[in-house]
């Protein structure tokens, strides 16, 4: 972490550290378990008191920031405190004033003129709060599975384009972006700089169907989805499980008649998008994609999405 010091006496050197920490963790630039710089090696490059560093670290552990290691020096906290922010004794202003100053002497040593930051910054504060989700994929079959998963999880509108749409841009205002791991990198080279990425993971096939594992021996699976991958990944994981390949229907909803010899099975393993479409009469045996862990951090996100507006009603 970079700090910075303003030595203009209207805001403590001491309140510039504690300030400058508390921004570093909960802005994430200062991870779990990291060491801060020793109480000399922070007096000696800025040309501070001793006393002053140290003053400043006993406030940040005495407020649960940090904890001190006798002989291995301080280290940012696995937990944030609860419901900590900048302190309610200290103002926001000076320290705003300090980023803000540091910014603008960055881009000027850039040589980037006035008139794009003026304009970058109006774009960043005349941006919506986001209130919905945007699944950004390319294999459209697969969007409309991961959104249809989403959406029985949470209320908040889910859309989903390509990364290479040409509208993206239109789309990801007021919208929270998502990708699946392997499109995550992809994505995140189409999005503008220090945008919110979330990387939705996958639950384990195993996990999943285990409840339905094992079936009656002979018995009639089928294996139905538009996505080519799913059906080749369950294909693989009933015949290991030791279903024979001879028993497994598996069908392409994206061919006409797909869901043809579906009446004679026990049931059809599916994706959830699939599960809505099978003909009456036919067990579904949805098979979520997205792991349980990524449905409750969206489940929390929505209720951050729309806490502000609760607040305001």
């Amino acid at each position: 972490m970079r700090f910075w010091f303003v030595h203009s006496g209207e805001v403590s050197i001491r309140e510039q550290i504690v300030t400058q920490v508390t921004l570093g963790i909960l802005s994430e630039e200062l991870a779990p378990g990291e060491r801060l710089p020793s109480t000399r090696e922070l007096a000696r490059r800025f040309h501070l008191h001793p006393n002053t560093v140290s003053g400043a670290y006993r406030q940040l552990e005495s407020e649960g920031w940090v904890q001190s290691r006798r002989g291995s020096g301080v280290f940012v906290r696995a937990s944030r405190p609860a419901a900590r922010g900048i302190s309610a004794t200290r103002s926001s202003a000076p320290v705003l004033n300090q980023i803000f100053a540091s910014f603008l002497n960055s881009a000027r040593r850039l040589n980037i003129p006035f008139s794009e930051i003026r304009d970058l910054m109006k774009q960043w504060l005349d941006a919506p709060t986001a209130s919905h989700f945007l699944l950004i994929e390319p294999r459209e079959a697969l969007r409309e599975i991961i959104v249809a998963e989403i959406q029985q999880a949470v209320p908040n509108p889910v859309s989903a384009c390509d990364p290479d749409d040409p509208l993206l841009m239109d789309k990801l205002i007021g919208a929270l972006p998502l990708a699946l791991p392997s499109k995550a990198d992809a994505v995140r080279d189409r999005l503008p700089t220090g945008t919110e990425l979330i990387t939705l993971q996958v639950r384990s096939a195993a996990s999943s169907l285990a409840e339905w594992l094992p079936a009656p021996p002979d018995s009639l699976v089928g294996v139905a989805s538009g996505w080519p991958q799913f059906l080749e990944n369950t294909r693989t994981m009933l015949i290991a499980a030791g279903f024979a390949p001879e028993t497994l229907l598996l069908r392409d909803t994206a061919e006409d008649g797909w869901h043809a010899g579906f009446a004679q099975t026990i049931g059809v393993v599916c994706d959830v998008f699939t599960a809505a479409r099978l003909p009456n009469g036919v067990r579904a045996i949805p098979f979520s994609l997205l792991a349980e862990t990524t449905l409750e951090d969206l489940k929390r996100r929505h209720h951050a999405m729309v806490s502000p507006e609760s607040n305001r009603s």
